[in-house]
């Protein structure tokens, strides 16, 4: 298999994260764009903690995290749309692209030396941000947020009072009916407030006393101080500060224009919105002073011909033009350019903070809460991490198949029924990755939902189970692969939906992977590739192409073929680099095996690809091997290929007028009965060539005869030598042919015609009428004043086809292409 560049554990792990809300105010977010960044971009890089973090859980076990990490997202009030989702995808995989000089695997199978791309960057590209676009759905709460960072400038007059209006915003915007997304974990939301502090400008005192007073507000463990800004505008120009936020805006890139590509406008629409901030940089809505990050989402297709979608407010409306001159400004600034060293470690200090001291103890509290209350509505005497135990341990009782359970994928559990507070206890879980707890709950939720036949929360349960029994530390149980496997057939055939049913696919399909099933693997990305998206089934057919090849035994030739499937769909997808690159691995199979049609297919296929790509030098050669070998095809199929041949080359031509002369492989040419003819007594035409005509040398070779006149010219000689036939004498010859003496060089009379027949061989079924043909040739003179020990090479004689006229058979039309 390609090599990830994440384990599988990690890759799991970085899918499923704590979900933070940030809200800023107007001041706060300007402070930040000094640096070309908003606050969660600034942020963004330091999400992860640098150390263990311990909790408890509620037996009152302490529990370890390793690796944790966090997302800080902006509030955004609309969810993803599917067309924007769609685009995202496609561009993330179309700027991914193998690197010059790409490092690959060489594996050999049997006869098979084949060099495979060690990697797919596009591939997890795609997964990371497929993963990462899913919206929120109701029947789990993996993309809700925990909790809410409020963030205000220690520069506004009134810092408290802001953080009063952010606070009462985001009650608004989490209990107000007119806002479904985003979507929150429970009712009561963790708010962390934040004071940043503008070192370079504000004032110091200031910002510690407005520091004190939240202290006794909101305590210790709910407020921070962020003190960033520390460079000044006169630093050096030497002075060289890394720039980790890169990697993770050029991957933001993409997504954040998709919401201008598909029409003319992006509409902004808040109830009580009052005016645009018009800045390139800050396009966000000013309400009552507070800067409106929950605008449209980055993926939010909106038009202004819908208005349903839409809030009951004014619409402000920002041209695309603008909008990418303002992406064009941001991009070719740096990037926290007025941060130093210690920022970052203020930054990095910050998130850790707000972690351990704010985060962590509220998911503790709230599983704790929920436990309670599980254990008080099921009436147990226990917590329920104890009661499992007996859950489980007892008779099973056979459960139904999937094809015998109805659908009632319109039940709508209320937010207080107990099948959804295990749920979320298990998503809470996750998240902290107490798995073997979470695994617990997800069994416990799987069995209600089916009893109560939801089947769209039991495939979620389900999926969610089978992840967290294989991710459990120590001696884990075995992955339940059929859990998996039902959930998937589960969100496909009975639930429709095939976002959840592929997230279910890239899992299950590394953790296979990971246990070297990759029989299995390759099975399961198969069984997902269908007509509703080219693009998912050529990355899911061309992992299964790796998962073949990967084997312990590879399987070479449905390494192959899958590959071709892959590049099938990625040239449907419009990706013509990575459809190109999988019929170039897949021709490593196919080539001289002897299977004709297919090495044509291929070849044909990679000629338009290129020729597309404007890699003229490659069509042309790929087109070249169709017709250089003895074709099976039918007619029409070679004069499909014949023309598309041409066509490159005319305009290889065009390019390169200067270049040197094509070398056309039709009609074939054979040597051995070309024959040259001295001393014909016809004239050539006016001018410097004589036209080709239907000239035969039809005379057979008497060998016998030959030899006579052979003899009879040496005693001609000799007679007039007195006898002596001088070393130099050469027999006269007129025809030189296959039969002929040819190791010396030919005698011809100045300006007396040469003629040479040459003999053509059409190997295709296709009828060739060859005009204006002409010979080029050179001639090198011989110095018979300078001794030589061997003959001078004979001169290179080669026929080309000054124009060429198709005729296509059965049809009474003539394609015409001039080459020279």
């Amino acid at each position: 298999m390609a090599q990830c560049v994440q384990s599988v554990q990690e890759f799991i792990q970085d899918s499923f994260v704590p979900l933070v809300a940030a809200l800023c105010s107007e001041e706060a977010e300007r402070l930040t764009r000094k640096n070309n960044l908003g606050f969660s971009e600034l942020v963004k890089p330091f999400c992860r903690l640098t150390s263990e973090v311990h909790m408890r859980d509620p037996n009152n076990q302490l529990h370890v995290i390793k690796n944790l990490k966090i997302a800080v997202n902006n509030i955004i009030t609309h969810s993803p749309q599917p067309g924007g989702i769609r685009k995202l995808l496609n561009d993330v995989v179309s700027v991914s692209q193998p690197a010059e000089g790409l490092v690959t695997n060489v594996i050999t199978a049997g006869d098979y030396d084949l060099n495979i791309s060690a990697t797919t960057p596009w591939f997890e590209s795609y997964r990371e941000s497929f993963l990462q676009s899913m919206p929120a759905s109701d029947h789990e709460f993996l993309n809700h947020y925990v909790a809410c960072m409020l963030v205000v400038s220690s520069g506004e007059p009134e810092p408290v009072e802001q953080f009063l209006k952010l606070s009462q915003e985001q009650h608004r915007i989490q209990h107000s009916s007119e806002y479904a997304y985003p979507k929150w974990f429970i009712p009561n939301t963790l708010k962390y407030y934040v004071l940043l502090h503008d070192v370079s400008a504000g004032e110091e005192q200031r910002a510690d006393s407005v520091y004190e007073e939240m202290k006794q507000r909101y305590g210790t463990q709910g407020c921070y101080l962020l003190k960033i800004n520390s460079r000044g505008s006169n630093r050096g120009a030497d002075e060289q500060i890394p720039d980790p936020w890169s990697q993770y805006l050029q991957k933001n890139s993409i997504q954040n224009q998709e919401s201008y590509d598909d029409g003319p406008y992006t509409v902004i629409s808040n109830k009580n919105a009052d005016h645009l901030i018009s800045d390139g940089l800050d396009n966000d809505i000013q309400v009552d002073g507070l800067s409106n990050n929950f605008k449209a989402h980055p993926l939010q297709l909106d038009h202004l011909s819908d208005t349903s979608s839409s809030f009951d407010g004014t619409d402000y409306i920002k041209t695309t033009s603008s909008l990418h001159e303002s992406k064009k400004t941001s991009s070719g600034t740096p990037h926290g350019a007025c941060l130093t060293l210690t920022d970052h470690d203020r930054i990095r200090q910050f998130i850790q903070e707000f972690t351990f001291r704010g985060l962590l103890p509220h998911i503790e509290k709230t599983i704790r809460q929920l436990n309670d209350q599980l254990i008080s509505r099921k009436g147990l005497s226990r917590s329920l991490f104890s009661a499992t135990k007996k859950w489980f341990s007892g008779s099973k009782v056979p459960e139904k198949s999937i094809n015998e359970l109805k659908n009632t994928s319109g039940l709508l559990y209320p937010p207080e029924a107990p099948e959804l507070q295990i749920r979320k206890m298990a998503d809470l879980c996750f998240l902290v990755q107490h798995y073997e707890l979470a695994y617990s709950c997800y069994h416990t939720a799987k069995k209600d939902f089916l009893n109560d036949q939801a089947m769209l929360y039991a495939a979620g349960a389900l999926e969610m189970a089978a992840v967290s029994a294989f991710l459990q530390p120590g001696a884990p149980r075995p992955y339940p692969a059929h859990y998996m496997d039902t959930a998937i057939q589960t969100y496909r055939d009975i639930c429709k939906n095939m976002v959840l049913a592929e997230r279910c696919v890239l899992l299950s399909a590394e953790i296979l992977k990971s246990q070297s099933k990759y029989s299995d693997a390759a099975a399961l990305l198969i069984r997902l590739t269908s007509e509703d998206s080219d693009l998912r089934s050529a990355l899911l057919l061309e992992q299964a192409a790796h998962c073949f090849i990967n084997m312990k035994s590879p399987m070479v030739r449905k390494f192959a073929f899958h590959m071709i499937l892959a590049g099938h769909r990625y040239s449907k997808a419009g990706q013509k680099k990575h459809a190109l690159r999988c019929y170039c691995q897949a021709m490593q199979v196919y080539k001289g095996k002897g299977w004709s049609l297919a090495e044509d297919h291929i070849n044909f296929t990679i000629g338009r690809q290129s020729f597309t790509l404007r890699q003229l030098d490659n069509a042309v050669s790929a087109f070249r091997h169709i017709l250089i070998n003895d074709s099976k095809q039918p007619a029409a199929q070679q004069g499909t290929f014949l023309r598309e041949y041409l066509y490159v080359y005319k305009n290889v031509t065009q390019l390169s007028p200067d270049g040197p002369l094509p070398q056309l492989p039709l009609p074939y040419i054979n040597n051995s009965a070309t024959r040259v003819f001295f001393g014909h007594d016809r004239r050539p035409a006016e001018g410097e060539k004589q036209a080709a005509t239907h000239i035969s040398l039809d005379q057979e070779y008497d060998c016998e005869s030959s030899h006579q006149w052979k003899e009879l010219e040496e005693q001609v000689v000799a007679v007039v030598n007195k006898g002596i036939i001088p070393s130099n004498f050469q027999p006269t010859q007129y025809c030189l042919n296959s039969y002929s003496d040819n190791s010396k060089f030919p005698l011809a009379v100045v300006e007396e015609p040469v003629t040479v027949e040459v003999a053509f061989r059409n190997p295709l079924k296709v009828p060739l009428l060859l005009t204006d043909l002409s010979l080029l040739w050179k001639f090198q003179p011989k110095d018979f004043s300078a001794k030589h020990n061997g003959a001078t090479k004979e001169l290179v004689n080669v026929a080309f086809i000054k124009k060429a006229t198709f005729v296509r058979k059965y049809h009474m039309s003539y394609y015409s292409y001039f080459l020279l």
